[in-house]
Protein backbone atom coordinates (compact mmCIF):
# COMPACT_ATOMS: atom_id res chain seq x y z
CA UNK A 1 0.00 0.00 0.00
CA UNK A 2 2.78 2.11 1.07
CA UNK A 3 4.29 2.11 -2.50
CA UNK A 4 0.84 4.02 -4.11
CA UNK A 5 0.87 7.13 -1.22
CA UNK A 6 3.59 9.25 -2.85
CA UNK A 7 2.31 9.41 -6.39
CA UNK A 8 -1.37 9.97 -4.74
CA UNK A 9 0.08 12.95 -3.05
CA UNK A 10 1.96 14.31 -5.96
CA UNK A 11 -1.22 13.88 -7.98
CA UNK A 12 -3.06 15.95 -5.35
CA UNK A 13 -0.53 18.63 -5.68
CA UNK A 14 -0.53 18.76 -8.83
CA UNK A 15 -3.99 18.84 -9.29
CA UNK A 16 -3.96 22.22 -6.86
CA UNK A 17 -1.88 23.60 -8.92
CA UNK A 18 -3.76 23.57 -11.94
CA UNK A 19 -6.50 25.53 -10.22
CA UNK A 20 -5.92 29.02 -11.26
CA UNK A 21 -9.11 30.48 -10.69
CA UNK A 22 -11.17 30.15 -7.66
CA UNK A 23 -13.82 35.72 -6.44
CA UNK A 24 -13.01 37.05 -2.90
CA UNK A 25 -10.32 37.65 -0.82
CA UNK A 26 -9.10 35.23 2.13
CA UNK A 27 -7.07 36.42 5.36
CA UNK A 28 -3.49 35.84 4.79
CA UNK A 29 0.23 36.49 6.71
CA UNK A 30 3.40 36.69 5.00
CA UNK A 31 4.65 34.62 7.93
CA UNK A 32 2.15 31.96 7.29
CA UNK A 33 4.73 29.12 9.35
CA UNK A 34 3.90 30.86 12.37
CA UNK A 35 0.53 30.34 11.47
CA UNK A 36 0.30 27.01 9.92
CA UNK A 37 -3.24 25.78 10.62
CA UNK A 38 -4.45 28.90 8.74
CA UNK A 39 -2.03 27.36 5.77
CA UNK A 40 -3.30 23.71 6.37
CA UNK A 41 -5.23 21.57 8.41
CA UNK A 42 -2.84 19.33 7.61
CA UNK A 43 -0.33 20.94 10.03
CA UNK A 44 -2.37 20.50 13.09
CA UNK A 45 0.03 18.58 15.37
CA UNK A 46 2.97 19.11 13.63
CA UNK A 47 5.06 20.69 16.99
CA UNK A 48 6.67 18.61 19.64
CA UNK A 49 3.57 18.09 21.07
CA UNK A 50 1.70 21.48 22.48
CA UNK A 51 1.79 24.62 20.56
CA UNK A 52 0.26 28.05 21.07
CA UNK A 53 0.11 30.58 18.15
CA UNK A 54 -0.91 34.38 17.67
CA UNK A 55 -0.53 37.01 15.09
CA UNK A 56 -1.34 40.72 14.06
CA UNK A 57 -1.27 42.01 10.90
CA UNK A 58 -1.78 45.71 9.99
CA UNK A 59 -1.89 46.11 6.15
CA UNK A 60 -1.85 49.56 4.51
CA UNK A 61 -1.42 51.12 7.21
CA UNK A 62 -1.49 54.43 5.32
CA UNK A 63 -4.85 53.75 4.06
CA UNK A 64 -7.42 54.93 6.79
CA UNK A 65 -8.54 51.68 8.61
CA UNK A 66 -7.66 49.46 5.49
CA UNK A 67 -7.06 45.89 6.73
CA UNK A 68 -6.11 44.62 10.48
CA UNK A 69 -6.05 40.84 11.21
CA UNK A 70 -5.70 38.81 14.21
CA UNK A 71 -5.37 35.03 14.50
CA UNK A 72 -4.94 32.70 17.80
CA UNK A 73 -4.49 28.72 17.49
CA UNK A 74 -3.41 25.88 19.80
CA UNK A 75 -2.99 22.21 18.24
CA UNK A 76 -1.49 19.44 20.06
CA UNK A 77 0.30 15.79 18.71
CA UNK A 78 -1.54 12.35 20.54
CA UNK A 79 1.52 10.22 19.57
CA UNK A 80 -0.81 7.32 20.98
CA UNK A 81 -3.17 7.92 17.66
CA UNK A 82 -0.92 9.55 15.55
CA UNK A 83 -3.31 12.32 15.40
CA UNK A 84 -2.95 15.96 15.68
CA UNK A 85 -5.82 18.08 16.83
CA UNK A 86 -6.08 22.07 15.98
CA UNK A 87 -8.03 25.01 17.23
CA UNK A 88 -8.17 28.12 15.56
CA UNK A 89 -10.08 31.58 15.81
CA UNK A 90 -9.05 34.45 13.64
CA UNK A 91 -11.17 38.14 13.28
CA UNK A 92 -10.65 40.51 10.45
CA UNK A 93 -11.96 44.33 10.34
CA UNK A 94 -11.83 46.25 6.81
CA UNK A 95 -12.85 49.90 5.81
CA UNK A 96 -14.25 52.84 7.51
CA UNK A 97 -17.73 50.62 6.98
CA UNK A 98 -16.94 48.43 9.61
CA UNK A 99 -16.94 45.45 7.46
CA UNK A 100 -15.83 42.53 9.66
CA UNK A 101 -15.14 38.46 9.13
CA UNK A 102 -14.45 36.20 12.40
CA UNK A 103 -13.81 32.22 12.00
CA UNK A 104 -13.64 29.46 14.32
CA UNK A 105 -12.84 25.97 13.37
CA UNK A 106 -11.56 22.70 14.16
CA UNK A 107 -8.81 20.82 12.62
CA UNK A 108 -7.76 16.92 12.66
CA UNK A 109 -4.72 15.25 11.36
CA UNK A 110 -3.62 12.12 10.70
CA UNK A 111 0.07 10.68 10.51
CA UNK A 112 0.90 7.93 8.26
CA UNK A 113 4.37 6.52 8.27
CA UNK A 114 5.41 5.75 5.06
CA UNK A 115 8.94 4.76 5.85
CA UNK A 116 11.29 5.48 8.67
CA UNK A 117 12.00 8.67 6.91
CA UNK A 118 8.68 9.64 5.29
CA UNK A 119 5.19 10.26 6.44
CA UNK A 120 2.23 12.03 5.37
CA UNK A 121 -0.77 13.43 7.37
CA UNK A 122 -4.45 14.00 5.70
CA UNK A 123 -6.65 16.37 7.44
CA UNK A 124 -10.07 17.84 7.63
CA UNK A 125 -10.97 21.74 8.61
CA UNK A 126 -14.77 22.05 10.17
CA UNK A 127 -15.09 25.83 10.91
CA UNK A 128 -17.58 28.62 11.18
CA UNK A 129 -17.79 31.73 9.61
CA UNK A 130 -19.52 34.99 10.13
CA UNK A 131 -19.63 38.38 8.36
CA UNK A 132 -20.92 41.64 9.42
CA UNK A 133 -21.50 45.17 8.20
CA UNK A 134 -21.95 48.19 10.24
CA UNK A 135 -24.31 49.83 8.16
CA UNK A 136 -24.30 53.20 10.43
CA UNK A 137 -21.23 53.94 9.44
CA UNK A 138 -21.35 53.97 5.35
CA UNK A 139 -22.00 57.11 3.57
CA UNK A 140 -24.47 56.98 0.80
CA UNK A 141 -24.96 59.27 -2.31
CA UNK A 142 -27.79 61.25 -0.57
CA UNK A 143 -25.59 62.12 2.52
CA UNK A 144 -22.91 63.54 0.25
CA UNK A 145 -25.47 65.52 -2.07
CA UNK A 146 -27.76 67.14 0.38
CA UNK A 147 -28.00 70.21 2.28
CA UNK A 148 -27.95 69.70 5.82
CA UNK A 149 -25.59 67.23 7.93
CA UNK A 150 -26.56 64.14 6.21
CA UNK A 151 -26.24 62.55 9.44
CA UNK A 152 -28.38 59.57 8.53
CA UNK A 153 -30.04 58.49 4.75
CA UNK A 154 -32.58 57.99 2.91
CA UNK A 155 -31.42 56.04 -0.01
CA UNK A 156 -33.50 53.14 0.13
CA UNK A 157 -30.51 50.90 -0.68
CA UNK A 158 -29.89 51.16 2.91
CA UNK A 159 -32.78 48.29 3.44
CA UNK A 160 -31.01 45.78 1.06
CA UNK A 161 -27.91 45.24 3.54
CA UNK A 162 -28.37 42.85 5.99
CA UNK A 163 -29.24 43.95 9.88
CA UNK A 164 -27.62 41.30 11.53
CA UNK A 165 -23.95 38.94 11.18
CA UNK A 166 -24.77 36.66 8.42
CA UNK A 167 -23.15 32.88 9.84
CA UNK A 168 -22.66 30.13 8.02
CA UNK A 169 -20.34 26.30 7.98
CA UNK A 170 -17.18 26.40 6.54
CA UNK A 171 -15.35 23.26 5.60
CA UNK A 172 -11.76 22.31 4.37
CA UNK A 173 -8.86 19.41 3.40
CA UNK A 174 -5.12 19.37 3.44
CA UNK A 175 -2.58 16.74 2.76
CA UNK A 176 1.07 17.23 3.62
CA UNK A 177 3.85 14.78 2.52
CA UNK A 178 7.45 15.25 4.83
CA UNK A 179 11.14 13.58 4.78
CA UNK A 180 14.12 14.74 7.07
CA UNK A 181 14.82 17.65 4.59
CA UNK A 182 11.84 18.57 2.32
CA UNK A 183 8.06 18.92 2.95
CA UNK A 184 5.41 19.47 -0.12
CA UNK A 185 1.54 19.95 0.45
CA UNK A 186 -1.78 21.41 -0.78
CA UNK A 187 -4.94 22.62 0.87
CA UNK A 188 -8.85 23.36 -0.30
CA UNK A 189 -10.60 25.84 1.91
CA UNK A 190 -14.42 26.69 1.21
CA UNK A 191 -14.83 23.26 -0.49
CA UNK A 192 -19.01 23.93 0.54
CA UNK A 193 -18.54 27.36 -0.96
CA UNK A 194 -20.53 29.18 1.84
CA UNK A 195 -23.33 31.90 0.94
CA UNK A 196 -21.78 35.10 2.86
CA UNK A 197 -23.77 37.60 0.89
CA UNK A 198 -24.00 40.96 3.31
CA UNK A 199 -27.16 41.97 1.04
CA UNK A 200 -29.78 38.94 1.39
CA UNK A 201 -28.02 37.28 -1.80
CA UNK A 202 -26.96 34.13 -2.88
CA UNK A 203 -23.25 35.58 -3.25
CA UNK A 204 -20.67 32.39 -2.66
CA UNK A 205 -17.43 32.52 -1.51
CA UNK A 206 -15.07 30.68 -3.26
CA UNK A 207 -12.51 27.61 -3.08
CA UNK A 208 -9.73 29.16 -2.43
CA UNK A 209 -6.87 26.53 -3.13
CA UNK A 210 -2.91 26.27 -2.25
CA UNK A 211 -0.08 24.56 -2.82
CA UNK A 212 3.33 25.06 -0.58
CA UNK A 213 6.22 23.16 -0.30
CA UNK A 214 10.00 23.46 0.38
CA UNK A 215 13.45 21.99 1.54
CA UNK A 216 15.86 22.43 4.55
CA UNK A 217 19.39 22.27 3.04
CA UNK A 218 22.26 22.04 6.69
CA UNK A 219 25.04 24.58 5.36
CA UNK A 220 27.17 22.94 8.37
CA UNK A 221 27.74 20.21 10.86
CA UNK A 222 27.31 21.16 14.77
CA UNK A 223 30.33 21.05 17.03
CA UNK A 224 31.23 22.62 20.25
CA UNK A 225 32.72 26.10 18.43
CA UNK A 226 29.80 26.72 15.77
CA UNK A 227 25.93 27.08 15.43
CA UNK A 228 24.08 24.50 13.04
CA UNK A 229 23.19 26.99 10.30
CA UNK A 230 20.40 26.24 7.63
CA UNK A 231 18.99 27.60 4.33
CA UNK A 232 15.16 27.05 3.53
CA UNK A 233 14.02 27.75 0.21
CA UNK A 234 10.08 27.69 -0.01
CA UNK A 235 6.91 28.56 -1.78
CA UNK A 236 3.58 28.80 -1.41
CA UNK A 237 0.77 29.23 -4.20
CA UNK A 238 -3.00 30.49 -3.52
CA UNK A 239 -5.98 30.71 -6.25
CA UNK A 240 -9.35 32.19 -5.04
CA UNK A 241 -11.84 33.25 -7.72
CA UNK A 242 -10.34 35.53 -10.06
CA UNK A 243 -6.72 35.98 -8.20
CA UNK A 244 -3.66 34.42 -7.60
CA UNK A 245 -0.46 34.92 -5.85
CA UNK A 246 2.76 33.36 -5.62
CA UNK A 247 5.11 33.48 -2.65
CA UNK A 248 8.55 32.98 -3.19
CA UNK A 249 11.71 33.43 -0.80
CA UNK A 250 14.02 31.75 1.32
CA UNK A 251 14.93 31.68 5.15
CA UNK A 252 18.53 31.64 6.91
CA UNK A 253 18.35 30.15 10.18
CA UNK A 254 21.35 30.80 12.66
CA UNK A 255 20.42 29.93 15.82
CA UNK A 256 18.28 31.72 17.59
CA UNK A 257 18.03 34.14 14.55
CA UNK A 258 16.09 33.07 11.77
CA UNK A 259 15.89 36.05 8.47
CA UNK A 260 13.84 36.08 5.79
CA UNK A 261 13.55 37.52 2.20
CA UNK A 262 10.33 37.19 0.05
CA UNK A 263 8.90 37.98 -3.15
CA UNK A 264 4.77 38.07 -3.50
CA UNK A 265 3.65 37.99 -7.11
CA UNK A 266 3.71 36.27 -10.23
CA UNK A 267 6.56 37.57 -12.38
CA UNK A 268 6.32 38.83 -15.86
CA UNK A 269 2.93 37.59 -16.05
CA UNK A 270 -0.16 39.98 -16.43
CA UNK A 271 -3.30 38.66 -14.99
CA UNK A 272 -6.92 39.26 -14.10
CA UNK A 273 -7.65 41.17 -17.05
CA UNK A 274 -6.27 44.88 -15.61
CA UNK A 275 -3.47 44.80 -17.42
CA UNK A 276 -1.05 45.03 -14.40
CA UNK A 277 1.70 42.98 -13.97
CA UNK A 278 0.39 40.42 -11.45
CA UNK A 279 3.19 41.60 -8.54
CA UNK A 280 2.37 42.67 -5.05
CA UNK A 281 5.24 42.96 -2.23
CA UNK A 282 9.06 42.22 -1.38
CA UNK A 283 8.80 40.90 2.17
CA UNK A 284 11.53 40.89 4.63
CA UNK A 285 11.28 39.00 8.10
CA UNK A 286 13.25 38.55 11.19
CA UNK A 287 12.44 35.59 14.49
CA UNK A 288 14.10 35.07 17.23
CA UNK A 289 13.62 31.50 19.26
CA UNK A 290 14.51 30.89 22.77
CA UNK A 291 13.53 28.42 24.73
CA UNK A 292 10.61 26.64 22.59
CA UNK A 293 9.04 30.99 22.41
CA UNK A 294 9.58 32.34 19.01
CA UNK A 295 8.65 35.89 18.23
CA UNK A 296 8.74 37.32 14.77
CA UNK A 297 8.05 40.46 13.26
CA UNK A 298 8.09 41.17 9.05
CA UNK A 299 7.77 44.40 6.59
CA UNK A 300 5.96 44.27 3.43
CA UNK A 301 7.41 46.53 0.59
CA UNK A 302 4.73 47.26 -1.62
CA UNK A 303 5.87 46.82 -5.31
CA UNK A 304 2.59 47.41 -7.11
CA UNK A 305 0.85 50.57 -7.96
CA UNK A 306 -0.13 50.91 -4.70
CA UNK A 307 3.00 51.95 -3.88
CA UNK A 308 3.01 55.34 -2.80
CA UNK A 309 -0.03 55.11 -0.72
CA UNK A 310 -0.42 52.04 1.25
CA UNK A 311 2.48 52.08 3.72
CA UNK A 312 3.00 48.40 3.55
CA UNK A 313 2.21 46.10 6.09
CA UNK A 314 3.23 45.21 8.51
CA UNK A 315 2.91 41.52 10.83
CA UNK A 316 4.09 40.42 14.61
CA UNK A 317 3.80 36.93 15.35
CA UNK A 318 4.25 35.07 18.32
CA UNK A 319 5.07 31.04 18.93
CA UNK A 320 5.02 28.82 22.42
CA UNK A 321 5.77 25.06 22.37
CA UNK A 322 6.06 22.90 25.13
CA UNK A 323 6.19 18.97 26.08
CA UNK A 324 6.19 16.41 28.79
CA UNK A 325 10.25 14.72 28.70
CA UNK A 326 8.45 11.75 27.07
CA UNK A 327 6.87 13.72 24.36
CA UNK A 328 10.71 15.07 24.29
CA UNK A 329 12.53 11.58 23.43
CA UNK A 330 9.21 10.79 20.70
CA UNK A 331 9.61 14.13 19.09
CA UNK A 332 13.38 13.33 18.16
CA UNK A 333 11.91 10.53 15.86
CA UNK A 334 9.39 13.15 14.03
CA UNK A 335 11.15 16.35 13.26
CA UNK A 336 9.55 18.67 10.90
CA UNK A 337 11.75 20.13 8.42
CA UNK A 338 8.89 22.93 7.61
CA UNK A 339 9.82 26.50 8.56
CA UNK A 340 9.69 28.55 11.35
CA UNK A 341 8.08 31.72 10.30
Amino acid sequence: MKKFLLPFVLCFVAHCGMVSTAIGQDQQFTQFYANPLQLSPAFAGTSIQSRFSMSYRNQWPAVPKAFVSYQASYDQFFSDINSGIGIQVSHEKAGTGGLSYTSASVQYAYEIKISRKMSLRPALNLGFGSNFLDIDKLTFMDQLARQDDGVSTLDPDRGRFAQKPMNYPDFGAGLLFFSEKLWVGGAIDHMNRPVHSLSQGDARLPAKVGVHGGMRIKLNDLSAFTKRQYIIPAFNYQAQGLFDQLDIGFYYEYDPLILGLWYRGLPGLKNNGYGYLNQDAIAILIGYEINKMKIGYSYDLTVSSLTPNSGGAHEISFTMEWASKKSKRQSKRRIMPCAKF
